[in-house]
């Protein structure tokens, strides 16, 4: 599986712009690839993600970086290195879907990647149901309330840092993925911090 996270200028693809890409294979989790690019020309940005992400607009604006593009093709080749390029991650379509828009405005014509993914927010649910648990709900929306943080919680991890990075939310991710599907921890970043349902 190869874990990834994307940061980036806003929540619309077709609108905004990869700011950064994080991404581990999950079968070597030394395999590891992180960049930052500037967003592309006339794209939009969303003061409310930069918040997010904590970069400036500056910073995602700085000719000195490599563009969308460049990150694309690099984040591309790396994956080619990846035995199962299944992707994963907490919300894991929004992570596709900016990638995908990024590689049709790169000209990558040639997109390796599955609609079949793996999201966290369903191995979380799951697990939860099957250890007799009930997921949180939002009770005025009347849906799952269960995000990346309540997943880390629950599997024995603190909370993602604050402004987010995608290569600390890739890894983040990982070790819930691991957690969840195989009862084991994955990443050094994580020993010290004990499975729940293993205390038991």
């Amino acid at each position: 599986m190869l874990v990834v996270d994307v940061e980036a200028s806003g929540t619309d693809c077709r609108k905004h712009s990869i700011v950064s890409v994080g991404a581990l294979d999950l079968s070597k989790p030394q395999n590891r690839f992180y960049e930052e690019c500037r967003v592309w020309d006339g794209a939009h940005i969303m003061d409310e993600a930069l918040a997010v992400n904590g970069f400036t607009k500056e910073q995602v604006t700085d000719k000195k970086k490599q563009s969308e593009a460049d990150l694309t093709h690099a984040f591309l080749h790396w994956s080619e290195g990846v035995a199962d390029r299944t992707l994963g991650a907490q919300n894991v379509s929004f992570d596709r879907d900016f990638l995908k828009a990024a590689a049709e405005r790169a000209g990558h014509t040639t997109w390796p990647f599955s609609y079949r993914t793996i999201d966290i927010h369903t191995l979380a649910y799951m697990h939860m149901i099957n250890n007799g648990l009930q997921p949180p709900i939002d009770k005025v929306k009347r849906h799952s309330s269960l995000d990346l943080d309540q997943a880390l919680l629950y599997c024995g991890i603190p909370a993602e840092p604050s402004p987010h990075n995608a290569l600390t939310g890739a890894l983040s991710h990982a070790e819930v993925i691991s957690r969840l599907l195989y009862g084991r921890k994955l990443l050094p970043e994580f020993t010290q911090f004990e499975i729940p349902w293993k205390k038991k």
